[in-house]
């Protein structure tokens, strides 16, 4: 994956960004600090096939906005299921507990927007339950260092 000079338009392809499964599903960041020095959060894609989730959580930063381009999910807010469906958006504010579920029989795929950005990348999810991957490496939102 290539990352942009700062103050560049960005450009970054779903299939160059390697899925991160650490939470569940196939999430990849695409915008971000990172990969065109955005500074007003992060735009993602991601998929979850039928009976994947991704491990409850919450952003205490952050207000969370999805758009479901297909299929459908279960949206747990504080334990509480709203289903979605392609067609459909729903925007979680700061601080409120969620999960996803495919409990459908197709893959579901949707965008996701984040912000305002946490003061630092690892502050930005707090995990609530059990990672299904917890091996796995945090999404890479942050700034490049050197």
């Amino acid at each position: 994956m290539t990352s942009t000079p700062a103050g560049e338009p960005g450009k970054v392809a779903f299939a160059d960004v390697p899925p991160n499964r650490r939470r569940g599903g196939d999430l990849r960041v695409l915008l971000s600090p990172r990969t065109c020095a955005a500074t007003a959060g992060f735009l993602g894609a991601g998929s979850l096939m039928p009976g994947e989730f991704v491990s409850e959580h919450y952003h205490p930063y952050s207000e969370e906005y999805f758009y479901i381009v297909g299929g459908r999910m279960t949206l747990l807010l504080e334990g509480r299921p709203i289903e979605l469906v392609a067609g459909d958006s729903f925007m979680i504010p700061k601080g409120l507990r969620h999960r996803m579920d495919n409990h459908g029989d197709e893959e579901m795929f949707a965008v996701f927007f984040l912000g305002p950005l946490a003061p630092k990348p690892e502050l930005g999810h707090v995990d609530t339950e059990e990672l299904p991957s917890a091996g796995g490496e945090l999404p890479q939102v942050g700034a490049v260092t050197s």
